[in-house]
């Protein structure tokens, strides 16, 4: 039930990952309950495949002068007996930069989600290397910053890009049709920061003009996949793909159609996730605590 109390008490998160093996559960909640704090949350994945155990728990702590590094340090014993690889963050909305190119439909539709408030965070600036969707952003009264990219400027783009990430304290960089391929370098300062989406059809089709490729094989389903950036284009780490029926009724651009909110739908799914800190990687895919 909803109390004052829960109102006011800070929310944090902890999310780790370790060997499987008897006690870690009751390690987790023994910490918790011996620092006052209240669970709300719990979610754990036993990777019988690899051996491996992931937990997500959301906690509230009584104490307000508690922050979540001091828990952290004193956590630390308990992850080193376990071997675990974690993360213990007060519960706060995420900081987002969503980069976007000509298409404005992904972007939109973060706009739409942010501002009823259930997107997991807040939009904080938008940037592109052109200018066609600075009405869109600015209309939401959000930040619009124009990088153009050359082939020439292409290291400058990406330091600015970076500043930007410096200066409005971004948590997560979103690809929302952002037509430039990131450098390597980028790619490695953004890791696990930076999310992509592209469209991705079964089979998949590569180079120009997807739809009409796709039409031409007259495919059923059209989709799009959600993923971390990697070095390894369009091979990161997936968050969330969406996959629609279609017929031989639709012709290219009926495709595109159905395409466009695929993508939408996907990367939104990623975005909040990410923010809530849902996802946790494992190796080359990840665990998702929806």
């Amino acid at each position: 039930m909803l109390t004052e109390e829960n109102i006011v008490n800070r929310l944090f998160i902890l999310t780790l990952n370790c060997p499987e093996r008897a006690g870690i559960v009751h390690a987790v909640t023994s910490f918790l309950v011996g620092h006052g704090c209240d669970i709300v949350e719990h979610q754990q994945f036993d990777d019988d495949a690899h051996g491996s155990l992931f937990l997500r728990t959301s906690f509230s702590c009584a104490d307000n002068e508690t922050t979540a590094d001091d828990l952290a340090r004193e956590f630390a014993a308990v992850a080193g007996e376990f071997d675990m690889q974690f993360r213990l963050a007060e519960d706060r909305a995420a900081r987002i930069m969503v980069m976007v190119s000509k298409a404005g439909h992904c972007l939109n539709d973060l706009i739409f989600r942010w501002r009823a408030g259930n997107l997991g965070g807040d939009i904080a600036v938008v940037g592109s290397n052109h200018e066609e969707l600075r009405p869109m952003a600015e209309a939401a009264g959000l930040d619009f910053v124009h990088i153009p990219v050359t082939p020439e400027t292409k290291p400058e783009a990406e330091q600015r890009l970076l500043e930007l990430v410096d200066t409005y304290q971004v948590d997560l960089v979103v690809l929302a049709r952002y037509m430039q391929v990131l450098s390597n370098d980028l790619c490695v300062k953004l890791q696990g920061r930076a999310i992509n989406i592209h469209h991705s059809f079964l089979p998949g089709f590569k180079g120009a003009k997807p739809y009409h490729q796709a039409y031409a094989r007259g495919v059923k389903y059209v989709g799009a996949t959600a993923h971390y950036v990697t070095p390894d284009l369009d091979e990161g780490p997936i968050i969330e793909q969406e996959v629609l029926r279609v017929d031989h009724t639709h012709d290219p651009r009926a495709l595109a159609t159905v395409g466009r909110d695929a993508e939408a739908l996907a990367l939104s799914r990623a975005v909040r996730w990410h923010c809530e800190q849902r996802v946790l990687l494992n190796g080359n895919g990840t665990v998702v605590f929806r």
